[in-house]
């Protein structure tokens, strides 16, 4: 995380006042997006004796600043129409294409940065109370007091898929003898968040391997469908992510990830289907072989399949 504080901010106004003044655009007013852009607005106001504005749009040759370009879509909404201005853009993010001059004071590393003016209320819990204004809740009503907080801390455990490593999982068990059958697991429960609405979807799995060689216990199984689960998904990535690790780290003959899933998306909004349950099988080496030994492979799994 960087911690960004209140003499770095007067040095990163300055610059961009600096490259604004030296560009010799025409501006009249400057407007802050909020809330972020509002602090570097205030300050440029006074750096280059401009007002400020509360609507961008009701005046011209208004300058639109933010603090930080991030994804960019945030900034991309007044691209085109305004000249703009952020503080930092963080690297790794593409540059935003615009008819209109975009003024950067500094480019930072792509990591979490924590502005000065944030630190009185964690930005993911402010976030949680913006979610709550605008669904129309009163988010200071004593039930959702505490909400944000327990939301945030929430996060931890469904998203703890991205702070675990799937090549952990691999601690193998090198037998003297070796196994040429189907190891599998089924009926392993899973919950997922749907990366498109920020819905759960939950389900079983049945994950299979056929050794060459070394093995790895039981529960590491569950283990790893979970690493993967715990993030924002799609159910077919899920399957997939499962059944490449496992190529990858045990080298076995052959590995299949078999998942159903209900998705809340399609339960609660949209087609709204109450019973619908979705399915999606990756497969990889010997299961999907035309041979005979991949024929018999994927009859094996089917037939377990269809037993839960």
């Amino acid at each position: 995380m960087i911690k960004y504080g209140a003499a770095e901010f007067e040095e990163d106004v300055y610059i961009l006042a600096k490259k604004i003044k030296e560009s010799k655009i025409k501006v009249k007013g400057i407007y802050g997006i909020p809330m972020g852009g509002v602090p570097v607005a205030v300050a440029l106001s006074g750096e280059l004796n401009l007002p400020l504005v509360d609507d961008p749009y009701k005046k011209k040759d208004i300058l639109v600043v933010d603090d930080l370009i991030d994804s960019g879509k945030t900034l991309s909404r007044y691209t085109g129409i305004f000249h703009t201005a952020v503080l930092h853009k963080k690297a790794g993010c593409s540059d935003l294409k615009s008819s209109k001059k975009i003024f950067i004071s500094k480019l930072i590393p792509n990591e979490w940065i924590e502005y000065f003016w944030e630190r009185n209320k964690a930005p993911a819990e402010d976030s949680v109370i913006r979610m709550l204004q605008y669904i129309g809740e009163d988010s200071t009503r004593n039930g959702l007091l505490e909400t944000p907080e327990r939301v945030v801390k929430s996060w931890g455990e469904l998203y703890a898929g991205y702070d675990q490593d799937p090549k952990t999982v691999f601690k193998v068990f090198d037998e003297p003898e070796k196994f040429g059958g189907l190891v599998y697991l089924r009926n392993i429960e899973f919950q997922s968040m749907c990366e498109h609405h920020m819905l759960p979807f939950l389900g079983e799995a049945l994950i299979a391997y056929i050794p060459d060689g070394p093995v790895i216990g039981v529960s590491k199984m569950a283990r790893l469908l979970d690493i993967f689960a715990r993030r924002l998904q799609i159910q077919e990535r899920i399957g997939e992510q499962v059944t490449e690790a496992l190529m990858n780290h045990l080298h076995p003959i052959g590995a299949a990830c078999l998942i159903e899933a209900k998705h809340l998306c399609m339960v609660c909004r949209g087609v709204k289907k109450q019973n619908s349950i979705m399915g999606y099988n990756s497969l990889k080496g010997v299961f999907l072989e035309s041979s005979s030994a991949g024929i018999a492979a994927r009859s094996e799994l089917m037939a377990l399949w269809a037993k839960k």
